[in-house]
């Protein structure tokens, strides 16, 4: 049972990192600059991203390792997203403003 269990959650994993890796490539190659920043990574992993085969892809997703990660820890940024109020729009845009500063400070 627990086997089953284990199972699933890594065929899940790899669904998630399948999907995460189509969902980058598109982003990339709709707009570099803002899937730069919505994705949370720099430059050079764009471009290596975007230069990826299908084949690559494939064999990169069927790892057991989640690809992407929660890329924000400050509390500020989780009470944003999580605020259901009439202001959503304008806690989603504020969250996405905080999260592209904390990646600008990274990259520096």
């Amino acid at each position: 049972m627990f086997k089953m269990k284990a199972n699933e959650l890594l065929e899940q994993i790899r669904e998630a990192n399948l999907s995460y890796l189509l969902l980058a490539k598109q982003l990339i190659n709709e707009d570099k600059a803002e899937a730069i920043i919505r994705l949370g990574i720099d430059e050079n992993t764009a471009d290596l991203l975007d230069q990826l085969t299908t084949a690559q892809v494939l064999r990169i997703a069927a790892n057991d390792v989640p690809m992407c990660s929660i890329r924000f820890e400050d509390p500020a940024v989780w009470k944003l997203l999580c605020d259901h109020g009439k202001e959503r729009a304008i806690s989603g845009m504020h969250a996405a403003i905080l999260m592209a500063g904390r990646s600008a400070q990274i990259a520096a």
